[in-house]
């Protein structure tokens, strides 16, 4: 384990202390990744106050010994499952109680540990870890730039090439493509592509509809590198512009701009969402805009925290969230512009540097 994940599990450690816990069960795998570097899957770790005991399968032997060579673990057979390998090593261990992830065990798995536990009192734990995840160290900071930058190079090299005949599917299909030749592992989500009115369903499916069949498209994509993701979105005009839609492009980047000239450390994430929800609904689109502002992002394209109307909570420096608020107009049009924003010691960085004014949208397809 490097020096990061050491100072990872210091955190979760101290935690345990203060919670008077004996053992937390991490069964998310992002969390198991987090803390100790091992990225395969299927695989618990049974976390202490004073050490680590990762619990997998025989598949992982070699690739634990090359990402986590000094992690204590113990490897099942084919003939036993991680749970059951999970209640004979904490059998032993004869714990009161036993912490385990709300949001990533299942009611199933809390059964199975209760019967083979009979003696142990499991105790549920919600985002104590991914609490955690939330301020990114520097070592992640690095591979968040990476992400974006190779998810802005992919978008600049697609954009280029775009043709009339080309279809939605064939736009998300080529930013995959692309992205993948600039070192991404995949894509970080499925890549949202919405010609025209299309645009107006936020998450619209992939169609065979073609640009040149409407005057804007909306591209929301994002690359996986190194483990972390990135998420962008930029509405282009492809066709003639319509005084309506320049009147939403900008009323969004307006709501957006105000978003983020409010992101610094103690800033309220209720009020982020709220100053660009007001900035939207002045402008007589309040009832188009109907989700959250933003969320936080890392091993997860959506993480800690989430910025909406009902959030709870501050930014806090090492924080990275996105900013992209919308205007669905349905039957007409769609807009949303999306940026990664790393919240800084005293303000923010933009990490993703694509322009955004609205003449800068516009494309000659080929």
């Amino acid at each position: 384990m490097n020096d990061f994940c050491q100072a990872r599990i210091e955190k979760l450690q101290n935690r345990l202390r203060k919670e008077s816990l004996p053992a937390l069960l991490v069964t998310d795998p992002l969390n198991v990744t987090w803390l100790t570097g091992f990225t395969g899957d299927s695989s618990f770790l049974l976390a202490l106050p004073d050490r680590l005991l990762l619990l997998s399968d025989t598949r992982f032997t070699v690739q634990i010994q090359e990402e986590c060579p000094k992690l204590d673990a113990k490897i099942r057979g084919a003939a036993q499952t991680t749970m059951e390998l999970a209640i004979e090593n904490i059998q032993s261990m004869k714990f009161a109680n036993l912490g385990v992830e709300s949001a990533s065990i299942t009611r199933a798995a809390c059964d199975q540990l209760e019967k083979g536990l009979s003696a142990t009192v499991l105790v549920t734990t919600n985002g104590w870890i991914e609490e955690l995840r939330a301020i990114k160290d520097e070592s992640e900071l690095q591979k968040i730039r990476r992400s974006v930058a190779v998810n802005e190079r992919t978008f600049e090299v697609v954009r280029a090439q775009l043709r009339g005949d080309m279809t939605e599917r064939e736009i998300a299909f080529e930013l995959e493509h692309q992205m993948r030749k600039f070192g991404a592992d995949r894509c970080s989500f499925s890549p949202i592509v919405g010609v025209g009115a299309r645009a107006a369903l936020p998450h619209a499916r992939l169609t065979y509809q073609r640009i040149d069949q409407a005057a804007s498209v909306l591209i929301d994509w994002g690359a996986m590198v190194d483990g972390y993701a990135s998420d962008l979105t930029r509405t282009l005009v492809t066709g003639k512009a319509t005084v309506r839609l320049e009147e939403i492009y900008n009323t969004v980047l307006k709501a957006q701009q105000t978003a983020i000239d409010l992101v610094r450390p103690g800033a309220e994430l209720q009020a982020i969402d709220r100053a660009a929800r007001q900035s939207i609904e002045a402008a007589g689109y309040g009832v188009y805009f109907g989700h959250g502002l933003g969320h936080g992002f890392g091993l997860a394209v959506h993480e800690t925290p989430f910025i909406k109307p009902t959030s709870q909570g501050k930014l806090l420096t090492g924080m990275v969230i996105t900013v992209e608020p919308g205007i669905y107009l349905p039957g007409e049009a769609g807009v949303r512009i999306e940026d990664d924003i790393l919240v800084t010691s005293d303000g923010f960085e933009c990490l993703s540097r694509l322009p955004r004014d609205f003449e800068s949208q516009s494309v000659s397809l080929m």
